[in-house]
């Protein structure tokens, strides 16, 4: 007979710490069943004495900095999800969750949130203690969840969520990427141009005296700050980038970038369908998880990063709270077609507001896989008449001088 440590939950969901006496594991198990009791942890006492002496490496935090990425959180929250739909109590999936990740914000986290359910706090209440982890959409859906006891039900929910946010995201990256390599290119090839070939023709130019054009002197020109002021070239993108942030930190200044990112050509079509989609879909899974329909929005705005849908959620939250509807706002702010106000007011009439959100997400989904898909056809025959444009200039503005030496000639 050997002694082995037990932790487990009774019908109250209370939990249980005993020693019982047992031939082997199967038995121990075995006799707590017979308790009525629901075994969460059985272990041969001097494991669990070992245990003690020695804290386990699991526990151990690492320094990190950053939040937790989406795809690590899509992933997590699917695996949680299937263990309690298998019926696992939730410090027993939050373990075995704890014990599979890798250190980082996410395992760091979860160590306290361990901690703090087995303590006797909610899981929502121990996930709103850590915001990079966990943010307000997770921490509400979470606690919809709890409050009608369909946990399950709401971390699946959640998990398709954030994969169809995932999948958007690597999307809209995946179109970005091919044009600013090319343009990169582009530059460091004009760059080099300037750097090594134009002050060689310079220097023919100035020996036979040749009067130069109008296009040749600003081609020249352009070639000696690049020759004499190289090192400044990386700092122009810095420059713009810190000018850009310097601005949307003003509210007025975000909301009028915000609203030129929404308008501005190619790339707009693909973050206004994005970011409209992000909306629906975020307010739509709110709503359907019986998150209420005020707090659904000030989490959905807080989730938003555009201040132009922001300032559109700010004027829904106000009229729906005045007992108005949510499409007339939508359709003043300007930023919403006609055929999405409409849906949404379909939604409204007929009670079916959460599935009306998830399908104009669908919807926008479906349109901006057809603007990425297209957007490589448009942007190609544009870096290329671009890149054949600079080339041009240059080239008629190193023979121009050369047409006039040979005909001087």
């Amino acid at each position: 007979m050997a002694r082995y440590a037990v932790e487990a939950v009774d019908s109250r969901g209370s939990k249980l710490k005993k020693d019982v006496d047992a031939t082997d594991r199967d038995d121990a198990l075995a006799q707590v069943k017979d308790m009525g009791l629901y075994p969460t942890k059985v272990e041969p006492r001097e494991a669990r004495s070992a245990a003690v002496a020695a804290p386990a490496a699991s526990k151990k935090k690492t320094f990190t900095l950053g939040g937790a990425s989406l795809s690590l959180m899509a992933q997590f929250t699917q695996q949680l999800a299937t263990l309690q739909d298998a019926g696992l109590p939730i410090v027993r999936s939050l373990r075995i969750l704890e014990g599979q990740l890798k250190p980082g914000v996410l395992k760091n986290a979860l160590v306290d949130v361990t901690e703090d359910v087995e303590s006797g706090a909610t899981l929502s209440e121990a996930m709103s203690k850590h915001p990079k982890a966990f943010d307000r959409l997770y921490v509400g859906m979470i606690k919809a969840g709890e409050a009608g006891g369909v946990l399950d039900t709401i971390l699946a929910r959640l998990a398709h969520f954030m994969e169809k946010s995932l999948r958007l995201k690597k999307k809209v990256i995946g179109a970005l990427v091919y044009p600013i390599v090319v343009t990169v290119v582009a530059v460091m090839i004009l760059a080099g141009i300037m750097k090594f070939v134009i002050p060689a023709f310079r220097q023919m130019f100035e020996e036979t005296s040749v009067a130069l054009p109008a296009p040749t002197q600003l081609l020249i020109g352009v070639s000696n700050f690049v020759a004499d002021y190289w090192f400044l070239l990386p700092a122009f993108p810095i420059v713009a980038i810190l000018a850009l942030r310097l601005v949307s930190r003003h509210p007025r200044g975000k909301y009028q970038l915000d609203l030129f990112k929404l308008h501005m050509p190619v790339f707009g079509t693909i973050l206004h369908k994005s970011t409209v989609s992000r909306f629906c879909r975020t307010l739509g899974t709110l709503v359907s998880s019986g998150v209420p329909i005020l707090e659904s929005l000030s989490i959905t705005r807080e989730a938003t990063t555009n201040s132009v849908i922001a300032k559109a959620i700010d004027e829904v939250h106000a009229s729906i709270r005045e007992g108005e509807s949510i499409a007339r706002p939508l359709q003043e702010v300007g930023v919403f077609d006609d055929m999405l106000v409409n849906m949404i007011d379909i939604g409204e009439e007929t009670g079916e507001l959460d599935k009306m959100l998830n399908k104009i997400a669908d919807n926008y989904d479906v349109d901006v896989d057809v603007a990425v898909e297209s957007l490589s056809s448009i942007i190609e025959p544009i870096l290329i008449v671009g890149m054949g444009g600079a080339v041009g200039f240059i080239v008629i503005a190193l023979f121009l001088p050369l047409i006039t030496l040979i005909e001087t000639l």
